[in-house]
């Protein structure tokens, strides 16, 4: 289901604060434990040669057990970010964990450090502080890349996708205004506004029915996952259809779905077929192939922000511009 962007996309450009000064950048562990500082360090270079004033969290290679440091060490090093407001905090890793503290955040705190101008970043486990951050402040974030899994990589695994860079360096910029993807066929005219929200399946169903989930009605939600059968993506997308939450939006972008696990008892079933009859249980429009997930090349989103999405022909364009 992958496509590329197909929409002119920013130059990249070093980043720039109001004052004229690096940007701050810090680099935390909210969730997964990083086993290596290797990657760490060579993002933290790639970030400062990008513009960014980079540094990371005290505790950003923390251990306990699969996590990165208990849960006081990981919820003490989120509020320690979000009172240094810096100008973006991005996750080094996803995995899990931030389940384990979404009771205990401060989500008036991390609003505070959003109204000082920091952008929250990243996907996967992070939709969990995302979403969180929406329903309890209204607060905005970015899902974007993940500090070792994008500018971590060594050349050998393949280096920075030079897409989700430029364009992670437009959003952190304030320039960013519109991004455009290539979609499947059939949705020809569409032409919705209403709020853009959503990230990681697995989380977002994982707050389904919690306080951390935030009451989006009217809006633009996208959807990714990694390594599932395509039996348990349609069973978690029909428990968001069947809880009405498919049924209340505008559109449906559904990103990358990568690492499938196939078995011999498919039989021709497939993300194809998945999304067939997802489209006759929802008359939500459901598009196909926007560039985001646990890839390499992958889109920054600004979560909660008031998009625009119009197709013409396949060429899909989400804007925010204005």
């Amino acid at each position: 289901m992958a496509s590329p962007v197909s929409a002119p996309l920013p130059h990249a450009h070093s980043p720039e604060s109001p004052s004229g000064t690096a940007p701050t950048l810090v680099v935390f562990t909210p969730a997964g434990v990083l086993l290596k500082a290797a990657p760490l360090k060579l993002a933290l270079r790639r970030l400062q040669q990008m513009g960014f004033d980079a540094r990371a969290d005290e505790a950003a290679l923390a251990k306990f057990q699969r996590f990165g440091g208990d849960d006081e060490t990981r919820l003490a090093a989120l509020h320690r970010v979000a009172q240094q407001a810096p100008s973006v905090a991005l996750a080094s890793r996803g995995g899990y964990g931030l389940t384990r503290l979404l009771d205990r955040i401060d989500w008036p705190l991390l609003a505070r450090a959003v109204e000082r101008g920091t952008r929250w970043v990243g996907y996967s486990d992070l939709t969990a502080l995302q979403l969180g951050l929406l329903a309890h402040t209204g607060a905005g974030s970015w899902a974007g890349p993940l500090a070792c899994d994008h500018f971590g990589r060594s050349e050998a695994d393949g280096g920075v996708d030079e897409i989700t860079r430029d364009v992670f360096l437009e959003a952190m910029s304030g320039e960013l205004e519109a991004l455009g993807f290539r979609c499947d066929a059939g949705h020809d005219g569409l032409d919705v506004t209403g709020t853009l929200w959503g990230g990681n399946l697995a989380m977002v169903n994982s707050l389904l029915g919690t306080r951390h989930w935030p009451k989006v009605k009217g809006g633009v939600l996208f959807l990714e996952d990694v390594g599932e059968p395509v039996y348990r993506i349609e069973r978690l997308l029909l428990q968001l259809a069947q809880a009405g939450v498919l049924g209340a939006q505008k559109a449906i972008l559904l990103g990358q779905f990568t690492d499938l696990k196939a078995s011999p008892l498919d039989r021709g079933y497939s993300m194809k077929t998945l999304v067939e009859h997802l489209r006759q249980v929802v008359s939500v429009p459901i598009l196909t192939g926007l560039p985001h997930g646990h890839v390499r090349m992958s889109l920054s989103l600004p979560v909660g922000r008031r998009v625009q999405l119009v197709v013409e022909r396949r060429q899909a364009l989400l804007g925010w511009g204005h």
